[in-house]
């Protein structure tokens, strides 16, 4: 069973949803970087999602895209970033980790000596961001080669025949796009029923909606339109900016997971 399979069916028994928390590598720099990771499972993150400081972002807002030029000037790169990975796999075992990144990275090093590399640091899934379902055939291929769960983007106005293949294809968790555009905070907490009940009813793994999710009640509205929880990202990555970021950390996140109860 998978590290994924493993913590959904944990929190069905318990009646709780999953609440998953984003942090881009190496920011600030690496060492505070490996503590903000630490503050995320003591904070109660069910899993955790980490990006690769990348320089085109295409689907993230300005918060993100800051954090990775600020890991950037760094002088962080890839292998940096599985050595993070390393790290807090060796910390916390059990804890479900993805990368969330882009094809330029991974074809940069060899599509499947990336994929190798991130499961040899502990990764268990990848989603990257820039490929289309329809071109994701080989990846997920070669993803099952080394060990890592696929994960696919879907959204409200995605076709049926191409959400078909997204729910064939992906195999941890289906990313629910809460909001169209890139990544950012939600104004208010409207999530549609529509699309968690579409996956479910063509039979791809959990939903969980992302993008703008931002304080509990948008955690709750989650659950309550059909999705197995949520994953918070720009919320999370303010934090890394304030004072006692860990601190900061461990309270947002802890107030999000209290929201899947």
């Amino acid at each position: 069973m998978s590290r994924y399979s493993a913590m959904f069916e944990r929190l069905s028994q318990r009646g709780e949803g999953a609440f998953g928390a984003f942090l881009m590598l190496g920011d600030p720099d690496l060492e505070t970087s490996a503590g903000l990771l630490d503050a995320l499972v003591e904070g109660g993150a069910d899993m955790v999602e980490v990006g690769i400081p990348f320089s085109d972002p295409i689907a993230d807002g300005p918060v993100i895209q800051a954090a990775a030029r600020r890991a950037l000037d760094a002088g962080v790169r890839v292998d940096d970033c599985f050595e993070l990975i390393a790290g807090l796999r060796e910390r916390h075992p059990d804890i479900p980790i993805g990368i969330l990144t882009y094809a330029n990275l991974v074809v940069a090093r060899g599509r499947l000596d990336f994929m190798k590399a991130a499961a040899s640091a502990g990764t268990d899934s990848l989603l990257v961001a820039d490929v289309p379902a329809r071109e994701a055939q080989p990846w997920t291929c070669d993803l099952q080669e080394a060990g890592i769960e696929p994960v696919l983007i879907a959204a409200a106005n995605t076709p049926a025949e191409t959400l078909q293949a997204i729910t064939r294809l992906t195999k941890a968790f289906t990313y629910c796009v809460s909001r169209t555009g890139v990544t950012g905070v939600h104004a208010d907490a409207r999530f549609e029923s529509a699309l968690p009940a579409r996956i479910s009813d063509a039979g791809g793994p959990p939903p969980i909606f992302g993008f703008g999710i931002s304080r509990p009640e948008h955690v709750r509205a989650t659950l309550a339109a059909g999705a197995a929880g949520a994953i918070s990202g720009t919320a999370v990555v303010r934090l890394t900016l304030e004072t006692e970021p860990c601190k900061r950390v461990v309270e947002f996140v802890s107030a999000m997971k209290a929201a899947t109860l």
